[in-house]
């Protein structure tokens, strides 16, 4: 069997998103040892022109469903973008997780080939769905859950690197 555009990107998105669960999860932990206001974490950013821990997360969402729709030639679901809480950022991850579990490969057959244009208020642009998925969606998901470790470390949240990247997938 041969390594196709559902292998490149439902199965390393689900465990990026778990992954970024597991670290909401001790952040949590870590803020209610310390008796930290958690929700100060949902606002930190690293810089000011860069989004807030709760748009990151958001993002990484978002860009999750809409490469799996995009490639498979589906809509993506809309998830409004309400989250003011960190057990209400582990649902809109759980409900990605399921979105893209739900997934088949046959629905990836053909996805190299076709054509994403992803609109922008300023234009559009356009990709093969190979170049969608290796150009555009998977860097652009990894910058955003980097972003969020990134932060929440930075907020002196004790994470490190094998909390990004998690334990490894199952043979």
């Amino acid at each position: 069997m041969s390594f196709s555009v559902y292998d490149a990107s439902i199965a390393p998105m689900i465990r990026g998103l778990n992954n970024l669960s597991k670290i909401l999860d001790k952040a949590a932990a870590q803020a209610k040892s310390e008796d930290r206001d958690l929700n100060s974490l949902l606002e930190a950013r690293l810089a000011p022109d860069m989004f807030a821990f709760t748009r990151q997360v958001q993002v990484v969402s978002d860009t999750a469903k809409g490469c799996a729709a995009r490639l498979s030639g589906s809509e993506p679901p809309s998830f409004p973008d309400e989250e003011k809480s960190f057990p209400e950022l582990q649902q809109r991850i759980g409900k990605t997780v399921e979105y893209l579990k739900s997934f088949r490969p046959e629905q990836f057959e053909g996805a190299e080939a076709r054509t994403v244009t992803l609109k922008f208020p300023n234009g559009a642009m356009t990709f093969t769905g190979a170049d969608y998925l290796t150009g555009f969606a998977i860097p652009n998901f990894y910058f955003h859950v980097t972003a969020a470790y990134a932060i929440l470390r930075h907020e002196g949240i004790a994470i490190g690197k094998m909390d990004y990247l998690g334990p490894p997938p199952a043979p």
